[in-house]
């Protein structure tokens, strides 16, 4: 299915991704764009894996959350409480 996409703002950011890149084919510079954002954006990993991960890290050295609230103690720290 064919897009068509309108818009000053569009065709200044195509036009400036083609200087920067020497791409000289509109669809192929937002063909090629769209393709590198999404390789970057796969490659991330997710917060909740990083969280995950941390969470793990820290059980095994022996961390156990008690759920206390902590906030007053590290406002006590910053000198805020």
């Amino acid at each position: 299915m064919a897009m068509l996409i309108k818009g000053d703002e569009i065709d200044r950011l195509v036009a400036r991704y083609c200087a920067m890149t020497g791409e000289t084919n509109k669809s192929a510079a937002v063909r090629n764009a769209l393709a590198a954002q999404i390789d970057a954006l796969s490659g991330k990993e997710r917060l909740v894996d990083r969280v995950a991960k941390i969470q793990r890290r820290a059980a095994g050295a022996g961390f156990v959350s008690t759920g206390e609230d902590l906030k007053p103690f590290f406002d006590e720290q910053w000198g805020e409480g």
